[in-house]
């Protein structure tokens, strides 16, 4: 059985004072998708060009600063609001709302959206080189918990939130150790700021995926007392570009979405060969966290791979949507439904220096 614990209310945190009011109004509202859940948009053609006069609205934080420091932003040929927003629980919000075009988020968020009726597609994917040897998580282990493998979890309570990329990885985790939900005890809890942190170190729970600098606070704080991480040798570094399925099939929004890919993909490598810039624009002058963290966290995350063909992507998103599918009581279905392939080979091409995806 799962313990369920509060979780706290999400809160959409709009760019500008205009769009907060903007949400406010929508949010409220009814806003049924004009599509069905899976639409089918792949015969559904993109015009070579956006119009100038498109705009769309992007809830990607780190691109619109990356655009900004490599001086692309103003490079845009279309209108773009950008919205401080990123990840599953607060995007889906505002795709819900009508108040949002695409997002930044993992792999989950789109199959826990088509499962509660909100129409949308990945348009762009990004993994990174040796994902092993650079995971986004480890897992936690609280103070004196007496876990040193996977296989010591059994018995143990595990911080677990189900609609978000941390929840299906402890699902993988114990898949991989042999274990199922009745041999360890699910404590539902929103993997948000500190919250994993501050429940393994109070004891609330035994173990909790940590990403991010947060797997280096937990260890400075709690590494003293017995706390620590174990590697879960599992893949978790997908990443999406995440669009609202109304947007794709509008026709200058598909092509605006299209030209946003190629700077995505553009941005990314700039981050990646320009590691100190990106230290103090981003870590730094816009995140708040020390110069030390930046460091930590440019480490971790080793170099982005951007494939040009998705087969193996939508393989590994079938695996996941089939567990999530048995564990948590949900119809399983085909993972091409979340992919707009028409978009497929867009950030590649535009690396090579190609862009004629037609």
């Amino acid at each position: 059985m799962i313990s369920r614990i509060r979780m706290p209310k999400f809160r959409f945190v709009a760019a500008t004072a205009a769009f907060s009011v903007t949400l406010l109004l929508t949010s409220c509202a009814d806003n049924s998708q004009s599509t069905a859940v899976g639409k089918d948009v792949s015969g559904e053609k993109i015009p070579a060009t956006a119009s100038p006069d498109t705009s769309i609205t992007v809830g990607a934080p780190e691109l619109k600063v990356a655009l900004q420091l490599s001086g692309q932003i103003d490079k845009l040929p279309f209108k773009v609001k950008w919205a401080n927003i990123s990840g599953g629980p607060k995007c889906s919000e505002a795709f819900r709302a009508g108040a949002l075009d695409v997002c930044s988020a993992a792999d989950i968020p789109s199959i826990n959206a088509y499962w509660t009726g909100l129409d949308t597609k990945l348009v762009a994917a990004e993994f990174r080189k040796e994902p092993l040897r650079h995971p986004v998580y480890e897992l936690g282990i609280a103070p004196g918990a007496g876990v040193e493998s996977l296989a010591d979890l059994r018995g143990k309570k595990i911080a677990y939130s189900p609609g978000q990329a941390q929840g299906a990885l402890v699902l993988r985790i114990l898949q991989k150790a042999g274990l199922t939900k009745d041999d360890v005890q699910l404590v539902e809890l929103a993997s948000t700021d500190d919250v994993y942190p501050t429940a393994l170190g109070n004891h609330q729970v035994d173990a909790a995926p940590l990403g991010d600098v947060n797997i280096k606070r937990y260890l400075t704080k709690y590494g003293k007392a017995g706390g620590k991480t174990i590697q879960h040798g599992l893949r978790d570094d997908p990443e999406h570009l995440w669009a609202l399925t109304d947007s794709v099939s509008d026709t200058q929004k598909s092509a605006a979405i299209r030209e946003l890919i190629k700077f995505w993909a553009r941005a990314l490598i700039w981050i990646d060969e320009h590691p100190k810039e990106w230290i103090q624009g981003y870590y730094v002058k816009d995140q708040g966290l020390s110069r030390e963290d930046g460091e930590y966290l440019v480490e971790r995350s080793g170099h982005p791979d951007i494939p040009a063909d998705w087969t193996s992507a939508i393989q590994r998103q079938q695996q996941t949507i089939d567990l999530l599918a048995k564990e948590q009581n949900h119809k399983a279905f085909k993972a091409d439904i979340l992919f707009d392939r028409r978009y497929e080979p867009v950030a590649a091409d535009a690396l090579a220096g190609e862009g004629t995806t037609p």
